[in-house]
């Protein structure tokens, strides 16, 4: 049987918990106002979740310590990589950079397009006390650079969007369509969108996702050249079959 003081002692550290992931996810860079457009500066960074932001490299002994905070990960080394999900219109309205991206990691339209990249899902950080439905980490396979990060959760006991807002000050974008809300922060040259969109039952549902821009400008270039790559070795194999 359970005591009232361990049932005390239970909530105390949920509470706590709560606090904890709620600055590590607004912790980051200083507390001057964005330099909206402004060039990236090196070394700089822009937003962070649990203490880790673009320059952040995806090593053993972090996802050692990503396991303890968020439960275990299911892992995807190949797979499609869509910006808007989650953010539906977002892009090409107010971010017509990372729109930009999207299209061409997307091309040709219509067809499915993979990606090689690191996708760590953890579907029950909840488990650990942590207030995510959802968190989605996306690396680059080859610098192991973060190119984006992606939270999902219902209500927002932890008080997180009001924990941005006191951190960056007022986002650049605070849009309202009936029930749906879209905040953006920018922020050397990185995004950080809060769409709240209800649930079938009318429940809001926070989806926080943070994009590290010239990371995935990197990422597309690579893909590039090893397009080029390709096709050049294809264009050999061709002439010595003859």
């Amino acid at each position: 049987m359970h005591t009232r003081g361990s049932g005390k002692d239970r909530l105390g550290a949920l509470g706590l918990a709560l606090a904890l992931l709620a600055l590590g996810l607004v912790a980051c860079g200083d507390g001057d106002e964005p330099r909206r457009g402004a060039a990236p500066q090196a070394g700089v960074e822009s937003f962070t979740f649990l203490g880790m932001g673009r320059d952040t490299e995806l090593t053993d002994r972090l996802r050692g310590e990503l396991s303890e905070k968020l439960g275990n990960a299911a892992v995807e080394n190949r797979g499609l990589i869509d910006l808007e999900a989650g953010t539906p219109g977002v892009l090409g309205t107010r971010l017509p950079a990372l729109d930009a991206i999207n299209r061409q990691m997307n091309s040709p339209p219509g067809e499915r397009v993979e990606h090689d990249m690191i996708r760590l899902m953890y579907r029950y950080a909840r488990g650990k006390e942590a207030p995510f439905d959802l968190v989605e980490l996306l690396f680059d396979p080859q610098t192991r650079r973060p190119l984006f990060f992606r939270m999902r959760f219902k209500g927002d006991d932890a008080g997180m969007v009001d924990a941005l807002r006191s951190k960056h000050g007022p986002p650049a974008v605070d849009d309202a369509a009936g029930d749906d809300r879209t905040l953006v922060w920018q922020k050397e040259g990185d995004a950080l969108v809060v769409a709240i969109v209800p649930d079938q039952f009318g429940h809001p549902v926070h989806h926080v996702t943070i994009f590290f821009t010239e990371n995935l400008q990197r990422r597309v270039a690579a893909e590039k050249t090893q397009a080029a790559e390709k096709a050049k070795e294809k264009r050999r194999s061709g002439k010595s079959a003859f």
